[in-house]
């Protein structure tokens, strides 16, 4: 009998590569992970180290002029997602997985009404037409917090504040129910208070209708609040991946503790300089033989430069992953 798989997402050695004139661009280099149904994946790293390339690849809506090339697998529910047709993979977006971006305005078409918007979503994956698609529509509005929700309907995305444009783009997201939910950046150009009101938001929706999702973020403190499991991506390839409480109290790559040493927090005082990583970005083009970090790293050795670490388990049932050929434990590197 075979086995009905139990992850909404499996991700088996991904990589994204992008063909330009100088080189082969590897943003996203052997990547591997799976989500379970309600669970929540966040994604950390620094700018560049390929975060939003792995949601678009997932999600298939990389480049159309040939530069990248896309191998590995990408299973929802079992059904590998690089298999399918341009057209198959549109049945797909936004029924089965949808895609909230870090700026509704580049997802919102601005010379449409938002119900012609959220309607042509109900029409094409549901079915939804005439008043069916407006009184859902409504009921879309109104779960995500909008006030008035069917005056707002009428309504074009440059007439909502940035928060309610943001909830047009959630609604739309979870208007067919979808399986995963790829959040990027979502709150990125909203205010604090905005900000903490669209992470609950997402927490409602998901717990309603039981979604996997991946938080895409440079806040460490959204991640280890909002997430269940943390992947922690450097130079396209994911260091180190834990389950969130283990992560952040016992973190094993010095990458990712330098990136939790580098967040403010609330008991520094004014003006306390933040701790930055030393060095810069790798260079994609041409990334270190070894270990992807160790240029950077206060204790990289000669095996460190010339070896790439595997992914290894730093317990007995596997759940929190790490490649470092030194380790941290318990505030110390092992030799």
């Amino acid at each position: 009998m075979t086995e009905v798989p139990t992850a909404v997402l499996e991700v088996t050695d991904l990589a994204t590569h992008f063909h330009t004139a100088r080189g082969i661009v590897r943003a996203v280099d052997g990547v591997s992970f799976s989500i379970e149904p309600g669970q929540t994946l966040g994604i950390v790293g620094e700018s560049g180290s390929g975060k939003s390339v792995l949601a678009r690849t997932i999600i298939r809506i990389l480049t159309r002029d040939g530069s990248a090339t896309v191998t590995g697998r990408i299973a929802l529910d079992g059904r590998d997602l690089l298999t399918l047709s341009e057209t198959d993979m549109r049945d797909v977006r936004g029924k089965d997985i949808a895609m909230v971006f870090q700026n509704p305005m580049s997802s919102l078409n601005p010379v449409k009404r938002i119900g012609t918007q959220i309607g042509e979503v109900l029409t094409r994956h549901l079915g939804l037409r005439g008043r069916a698609a407006q009184i859902r529509s409504v009921e879309l509005l109104a779960s995500v917090g909008i006030s008035l929700p069917a005056e707002r309907l009428n309504h074009y995305p440059h007439q909502l504040s940035g928060g309610m444009r943001q909830r047009v783009a959630i609604a739309i997201a979870i208007a067919c129910e979808p399986k995963l939910l790829i959040a990027d950046e979502p709150t990125t150009a909203l205010d604090v208070t905005i900000q903490a009101q669209i992470l609950d938001l997402l927490r409602r929706q998901q717990r309603a209708h039981n979604m996997a999702m991946i938080l895409i973020s440079h806040d460490l403190g959204m991640v280890a609040a909002h997430t269940d499991l943390v992947g922690v991506m450097y130079a396209g390839q994911m260091v180190e991946r834990a389950p969130t409480r283990s992560l952040f109290h016992g973190c094993h790559m010095p990458y990712t503790r330098a990136l939790i040493r580098s967040a403010p927090k609330l008991s520094d005082p004014p003006h306390t300089r933040l701790r930055a990583i030393s060095g810069g970005p790798p260079d994609m083009l041409q990334p270190a033989i070894g270990c992807r970090f160790g240029p950077r790293c206060d204790y990289a050795t000669d095996m460190c430069r010339s070896y790439k670490p595997a992914l290894s388990a730093a317990d007995a049932d596997g759940t929190h992953l790490y490649a470092c050929w030194h380790p941290l434990v318990a505030g110390r590197i092992l030799p």
